[in-house]
């Protein structure tokens, strides 16, 4: 389910099933999960059976399950991303992730379509458009600000389409879904879940004279994203899906992300409590936790808020992509086989199997594994680590270096075990008539459940202490144990008559408490309805374009069909066809390495210098044998990354096309548009 205008959707990742049934027990609103194929995370598929199973626990708290269906699909994939859609379905899977909009041409099942974060959307005029033509749910582009998000929810209507923003994890330097690197150079299309991370790797970067403005520089990777401070910004702009990205990610992440957005989130709902617009969660139950959360911990690469507050100058992790960690303290010397380090706070202790990290005099980021680890002197806060691996390999380890700690054994014990709690609240009335008892629960959501026990007032006892009764009675009712459930109220009501205050037996209470809470989650499954798929508007909404080059990602012809019902005249077939054979546009991406390395004319606007005035001349990215152009389009401050198709990439793919039989190449038209960046 879509949260509703008023609701606050958390929406968590999960690898696979166990995952993502931390992820709920975690508070998660949602979970999206990669099903047995056509996800844009080719190692983390899983079988529709356990996608089943995540659905009904889920389903408990009347939290969703959406499946990743988001590459661009082949011709011949359509009839099984198709038959997959319906097994989904049936599983009970609440929506399907779509970059391909050749599968809205399908005969799919009624089921909530979301736009993939491969959709590209940054305008309000292509939100609108999915909006219209039946997406209930759209992720909008990382690299938006906060006033080109509100345009874009001025612009679609918050009842039939709900915005959706990544909070949190790793960044794409390149505009989702704008990016062929891979695919070029190694014949794996990101488009296609396949994606070989070239943006990871260190670069040289040369300007038009052949000098060096960087050496050995990851100057394509970006920092962690970490909206934490922007949670009120982004629900004020209109955003209301809260997206932490990692279907790759480990057990430990997904608990402690999860849990960390969820405070948030529900310190926000409570802040807004009495306003005249109130919040409320998009799933039911509370959650507790046996940690505090910290996003610290995990693996990231230091944290950045990206472009939400407008461009920033730190967004970039270019010295290395690896965990810096956090500082913990210095190196004091240095022995045969160990490290003296002094520690910046005495409550800090290090453990045998922790991971600490340093920079080297290249300013390369070197891993230090403790194989041991012994407190010297408490007062002074200093310890004798011996590292895993010999010193001698540990490159310029010396005394006064800072030393960072970016793997902490004893935080993520605690995640091994069970760390959370979800309970959803209800109500018990208990009521002692003539000759039965009755108990009534309601829950939060307002499904409620009753049921009845014999009770003669022949074999009742007499009690003339209602305070111990009702004490006993709501003891007994709340020992809800490892149910779904929590009682925050017991009520008695004394319908006897004549036979008045009575002991009732825990016995009766007991077992009216399991029937009820039977009852009670009964009722609850029956009450479950997932909602339907938007319905397009009529006639079919334009598209804000009338041609499309290869950045469509237009693989199918159904999806050639599909963008001509909605009035496009001239449509390019996807880059991983490999008709674009010239120097193009293989990363688009609103990161300008000019303005990193403050280059960037905007920067330097009315500077003369000796060349005359400053200009955005084009720069080289130089990694071995490959080499990039950089273009940069100051216009739109767009920066994009140059090259062409490796002929052993493409002999790869004619050998794949041949191997599955799938056809010629699409040739939609005879005719091409020609790119303004192509050379």
């Amino acid at each position: 389910m879509s949260p509703l205008p008023h609701q606050l959707e958390l929406l968590a990742p999960a690898r696979d099933a166990a995952i993502g049934v931390e992820a709920v027990n975690h508070g998660a609103d949602a979970v999206y999960i990669g099903g047995p194929g056509f996800g844009a995370r080719s190692s983390a598929d899983n079988s529709v059976a356990d996608i089943a199973r995540l659905v009904s626990h889920a389903h408990r708290f009347n939290s969703r399950i959406l499946v990743t269906l988001n590459t661009i699909l082949r011709d011949d994939e359509l009839e099984p991303a198709r038959k997959l859609a319906w097994q989904l379905y049936d599983a009970g899977a609440d929506a399907l992730i779509i970059q391909d909009m050749g599968l809205l041409e399908l005969d799919l099942p009624p089921i909530q379509l979301h736009a993939s974060t491969q959709c590209d959307i940054r305008t309000p005029e292509k939100a609108r458009f999915l909006q219209d033509v039946g997406l209930n749910q759209i992720v909008l582009a990382r690299e938006l600000t906060l006033a080109q998000i509100a345009a874009i929810r001025a612009a679609t209507d918050p009842g039939r389409c709900t915005l959706e923003f990544f909070v949190h994890g790793a960044l794409c330097v390149a505009y989702s879904g704008q990016c062929f690197i891979s695919e070029a150079h190694t014949g794996r299309s990101a488009n296609r879940g396949e994606c070989s991370q070239a943006c990871r790797l260190p670069y040289q970067v040369v300007d038009d004279k052949g000098r060096f403005a960087a050496h050995d520089k990851h100057v394509l990777s970006m920092k962690d994203n970490n909206q934490s401070a922007n949670i009120t910004a982004l629900v004020d702009a209109g955003v209301r899906s809260f997206k932490i990205e990692g279907r790759y990610k480990d057990m430990a992440y997904v608990k402690n992300i999860t849990a960390h957005y969820r405070t948030l989130l529900d310190a926000l709902i409570e802040e807004r409590q009495q306003s005249d617009q109130p919040l409320a969660r998009a799933s039911s139950g509370r959650t507790t936790f046996t940690f505090t959360p910290d996003p610290n911990q995990n693996f990231n690469r230091a944290f950045t808020d990206y472009f939400v507050n407008g461009r920033q100058d730190d967004i970039g992790a270019f010295d290395s992509p690896k965990n810096p960690g956090q500082p913990i303290g210095y190196v004091l010397q240095t022995g045969p086989n160990w490290v003296e380090l002094e520690l910046a706070n005495r409550t800090t202790e290090l453990h045998n199997g922790d991971g600490l990290c340093y920079y080297d005099l290249q300013k390369e980021l070197v891993g230090l594994a403790i194989n041991r680890a012994e407190l010297i002197s408490a007062k002074k806060a200093r310890w004798r680590v011996f590292p895993k691996d010999a010193l001698a390999t540990l490159k310029d380890l010396r005394k006064g270096v800072e030393v960072n700690r970016n793997r902490d054994v004893a935080w993520l014990r605690q995640l091994d075990k069970k760390s959370s709690d979800r309970r959803i609240s209800v109500w018990a009335q208990v009521r002692v008539l003539p000759e039965t008892i009755e108990l009534t629960l309601t829950d939060e959501d307002g499904h409620s459940a009753t049921v009845q026990q014999a009770f003669a007032s022949a074999n009742r006892q007499h009690s003339d202490d209602a305070d111990a009764v009702q004490a006993q009675v709501s003891a007994q009712i709340s020992r809800l144990g490892t149910t779904d459930f929590i009682a925050t109220h017991t009520g008695i009501d004394w319908a006897t008559g004549q036979f008045g205050l009575c002991v009732l037996p825990s016995s009766l209470l007991n077992a009216l408490r399991r029937e009820a809470v039977d009852a009670l989650t009964a009722a609850r499954a029956k009450a479950f309805t997932p909602l339907p798929r938007a319905a397009p508007v009529e006639p079919p909404a334009p598209y804000p374009e009338d041609t499309l080059s290869y950045l469509a990602n237009v693989y199918n012809h159904k999806a050639r069909d599909f963008y001509a019902r909605h009035g496009v005249k001239v449509i390019d077939a996807a880059f991983e066809n490999h008709q674009e054979t010239g120097e193009v546009s293989l990363m688009i991406t609103k990161h300008c390495v000019r303005y990193s390395l403050s280059l960037c004319p905007k920067q330097a606007k009315g500077v003369i210098g000796v060349q005359g005035q400053v200009r955005a001349e084009p720069l080289q990215l130089v990694n071995g044998k490959d080499t990039f152009t950089l273009r940069f389009d100051c216009k739109p401050c767009e920066m994009h990354v140059m090259g062409q198709l490796k002929p052993t990439a493409a002999k790869q793919a004619h050998a794949l096309q041949l191997a599955n039989a799938h056809g010629a190449p699409l040739t939609f038209y005879k005719t091409r548009p020609q790119s303004k960046l192509r050379t």
